[in-house]
């Protein structure tokens, strides 16, 4: 840490420019003091200071005191998006997670310089067994030893990178990859150097702009191609005054968005738009924005405090970061900050929604209005929810374009949407070395795999292979291309993605991965070093746990970490016994997309089955594969030198793909499923014979879905055959009660939830009893009357509801109805929708809906008022 002013300098002698700023990131504490007061009485000292000599604690204090620091706790680093720095440093090693590496990392511009500050350390290697912070969040009660596969690919990766040096605390390099002995100049900047083509074409087109005003004066702050035409696009947007339309701008990071969002909103200013709302996950994300909003109005000719002012937040969460910009010339208008959880936009004429990955998706939605949207977000990188947005918002926004364009329906449109995209980085230069390391090591930018077949290989033929994950984190150079293989087909299936993911899959020790891939084949007259996969699945296994364990937890109204299904089903049901049990939740199963649909996912899950129930597995085969994983001793981790240490990926490596008939595994009771509800993968996961057991009242905060539990139950184990029975059909009398307030269920997904597709004589026939509990004297002898009724008649609404319940909890099994009087008594009698409304929804005429639900109810009705017999007279 003493050696931190020296870099600095160093850094701060490479160019003419300003001092760099300084972004410091920790876990809790600095090590040392940033009180202002201090800094202040060092800074009256600073002519002393430079003739006596400084010991190291002063050195730092003194750097500290005149030097532009953003210190910033790791679990605040969220708000940094979108802002740049000239130095970053990581403290706290252990604290550090692939998500936290991206979002600090990317804010460094080109020619800037990342610090990792390293505990004591006496070789490289012991970072290799180092525990993580996150690693207590892997640990169950089953699965305790974690092994560090992601921290040794994390450091062998940097021996690649030729921008990465290491040294140690007296700054001298340490010699372990080969580029540390070959370091060469850079090259000095030549001003007369020939423009690129890009460049010249932005030249040429600032030109062309000349006396075309605001936009002029606008493209000229602009740094690239792409960019400028942005905001040419945006201002065009503007300058059409259409309050229904919608610009959505994407790029990798460092590409200026922000910026050309600031200026578009600076010519919004010119055409006099009074009153314009900007959101983004936090105030100080918008640092970029409102730089170049307020360089706009300069160049447009505005003075400030003279034509505008701006507001900064007294809020000490938010930095002093501006919140509003109020401008003063002929009218009245303001850009102000919204919080992304606001609802109500009055009087709103332009809405910028920057950084839009990272703001949940229902707020997105719900940020959806009649004004001009300008909205831009980084599609890649650590944002969770980045594809969820380009796969969700845009493609939603995407396809109702294209459906207005077709109908001409121009006033019931919500836009006729424009894509951007920016490619060409400012922040840093084409090819940038730690950008690419960065997007390689964490599988930022992985591409699927191009299909090499001409036909879908046959299902027979394929085969589910265990992945070692020692082999495949490993960082050896077949085992990388296919773990961004894997990566690339997750990416591209799943719209929720994070680098954490990464870390998670490669050590957590309860999760494994498997890959279904097809037969071998020869291509161009040699053998596939890598076999094509078809589908991925990633597998956590759960259970083992102590009675003591669940009732300990229970008693307190809590649950340890991991074991989602026991904890979740233990506490729904109430029920102490189901931890115990073995199970394996299918965490992720994505299949190539140009495979989709073609059944290999359904086949994938059912070789895992066999997998589990022991059917692969060769107890008289004395190959058995030791699936131990492999483990360095303290000898390995410590050197007499570190001069001479050298890193490299492991000579002996076990096979990637060991035999399913040489591994032996655990025998489950079941396996399960946990994944944001949606009509398609409730058909995928049922068709899969997985059956729903728990379903959240709460929609998750990112995707505004509501998390659905599916078991099923193996054959690997001598269980109690009935208890996935009673959990099925209690879960379907409590989604039939609580049904209503979920959110925005449609009755098509309702009913699917409820339907049972399984032995009938599972569920026990309603019994006259059971009727009398609900229903009176007076309620049966309306129901009797109604189904004499030849013509039209509609029975109590509370009824209604009753018999409905009773038809969807399976108590009627002498009762068939169509799938139409189905969903039209799902709609009118569980949801409680209006004939009018559920008309609407299916595009029904009202007549039909109304004969659907009579002649449904009339089967209901009639057998419940059988039932009763003597008791309706």
């Amino acid at each position: 840490m003493t050696k931190i002013p020296i870099l600095h300098e160093m850094l701060s002698k490479a160019e003419v420019k300003a001092r760099p700023t300084v972004l410091w990131c920790y876990k809790k504490d600095l090590g040392f003091s940033s009180n202002k007061k201090k800094q202040k009485r060092l800074k009256k000292a600073q002519a002393a200071l430079s003739k006596q000599h400084l010991d190291e604690n002063d050195s730092i204090e003194y750097f500290v005191a005149s030097t532009n620091i953003r210190y910033c706790y790791y679990s605040e680093t969220h708000s940094i998006m979108g802002q740049t720095f000239g130095m970053a440093i990581l403290q706290d090693f252990e604290a550090l997670t692939p998500n936290l590496l991206a979002r600090t990392i990317e804010t460094v511009e080109g020619g800037g310089m990342i610090l990792l500050l390293l505990q004591t350390i006496t070789s490289v290697k012991q970072l290799y067994t180092m525990s993580m912070d996150v690693h207590a969040r892997y640990r169950t009660e089953a699965h305790q030893h974690i092994v560090c596969r992601f921290n040794e690919r994390f450091i062998l990766s940097l021996t690649k990178c030729s921008n990465c040096l290491f040294m140690d605390d007296q700054l001298n390099i340490l010699p372990i990859q080969s580029n540390a002995l070959s370091i060469k100049p850079v090259p000095a900047k030549s001003w007369d150097a020939p423009k690129t083509p890009e460049e010249q074409k932005l030249l040429d087109l600032k030109a062309s702009l000349d006396g075309s005003q605001p936009m002029h004066v606008l493209v000229k702050k602009c740094k690239t191609l792409d960019q400028a035409e942005a905001v040419m696009k945006f201002i065009d947007s503007l300058s059409e005054k259409s309050l229904r339309s919608t610009v959505t701008l994407t790029s990798g990071r460092g590409r200026g968005k922000s910026a050309a969002l600031g200026l578009a909103v600076a010519a919004a200013i010119a055409f006099k738009y009074p009153n314009i709302a900007v959101t983004s996950p936090h105030p100080e994300n918008l640092k970029t924005f409102f730089q170049f909003l307020l360089e706009g109005l300069d160049a447009l000719g505005y003075e400030k405090a003279t034509d505008y002012e701006e507001v900064r937040s007294s809020n000490p969460e938010f930095n002093k970061a501006i919140i509003q910009v109020n401008v003063m010339r002929k009218i009245r208008q303001r850009v102000r900050y919204i919080q992304p959880s606001c609802t109500k936009l009055d009087n709103v004429e332009l809405l910028v929604i920057d950084e839009a990955a990272a703001i949940p998706l229902p707020f997105v939605k719900a940020l959806m209005g009649p004004y001009l949207i300008f909205l831009a977000s980084t599609i890649n990188g650590y944002e969770g929810t980045g594809r969820s947005l380009s796969l969700k918002l845009i493609s939603q926004l995407r396809k109702q374009s294209n459906e207005n364009l077709m109908t001409g329906n121009i006033k019931s449109r919500k836009s006729l949407t424009d894509e951007l995209t920016l490619n060409e980085s400012i922040r840093y230069k084409k090819g940038d070395k730690v950008e690419s390391w960065l997007n390689n090591m964490l599988c930022l930018n992985v591409t699927i795999p191009p299909v090499t077949r001409t036909s879908n290989p046959p299902p027979e033929e394929c085969k589910l292979y265990y992945i070692n994950r020692d082999t495949l984190f490993s960082y050896h150079k077949d085992a990388e291309r296919f773990l961004q293989k894997l990566v690339a087909i997750l990416v591209a299936s799943h719209y929720k993605n994070s680098p954490n993911d990464l870390q998670m899959m490669s050590d957590a020790p309860a999760h494994h991965v498997f890959c279904l891939c097809a037969p071998s084949g020869e291509q161009e007259g040699k053998k596939a070093a890598l076999p094509e996969v078809l589908c991925v699945l990633q597998v956590c296994l759960e259970g083992k746990l102590t009675e003591q364990t669940v009732k300990h937890e229970l008693s307190r109204g809590r649950r340890s970490a991991g074991d989602l299904i026991p904890w979740v089903i233990s506490q729904e049901f109430a029920q102490e016994d189901f931890p115990s049990l073995s199970g394996a939740r299918i965490v992720r199963i994505a299949t190539h997309p140009d495979y989709q649909g073609k059944g290999y996912g359904l086949l994938a899950l059912k070789l895992l089955q066999d997998f589990y129930e022991g059917k692969f597995y060769l107890n008289d085969d004395p190959s058995t594969v030791n699936m131990d994983p492999l483990v360095y001793n303290d000898e390995e981790m410590m050197v007499d030198d570190a001069m001479e240490e050298k890193l490299e990926s492991q000579a002996s490596l076990p096979a990637l793909f060991p035999p399913l008939n040489k591994i032996k595994p655990d025998i489950l009771d079941y396996m399960g499923v946990s994944y944001g509800l949606s009509e398609e993968l409730l058909r995928f996961w049922k068709k899969a014979q997985f059956k729903p057991v728990h379903l959240s009242y709460v929609p998750n905060q990112l995707t505004g879905e509501h998390s659905c539990i599916m078991l099923k139950q193996l054959a690997g184990k001598t269980t109690s055959s009935n208890w996935l029975t009673s959990f099925v059909s209690d879960f379907c009398l409590k989604t039939i009660e609580t049904i209503l307030w979920l959110n925005r269920l449609e009755a098509g997904l309702a009913l699917s939830l409820v339907s049972n597709e399984t032995n009938p004589d599972e569920y026990q026939d309603l019994s006259k009893l059971e009727i009398l509990k609900h229903l009176d004297e007076e309620s049966l002898l309306n129901l009797k009357e109604f189904c004499s009724i030849s013509g039209y008649g509609f029975p109590l609404k509370d009824n209604v509801n009753v018999l409905s319940k009773f038809y969807f909890t399976h108590r009627l099994r002498d009762v068939n109805l169509s799938k139409n009087e189905e969903m039209v008594l799902m709609s009118y009698g569980i949801l409680r929708k209006t004939f009018e409304a559920v008309a609407h929804d299916f595009g029904m005429p009202l007549d039909k809906v109304r004969s659907e639900f009579i002649t449904g109810f009339k089967k209901i009705a009639s057998c419940v008022v059988q039932i009763c017999g003597d008791l309706v007279t």
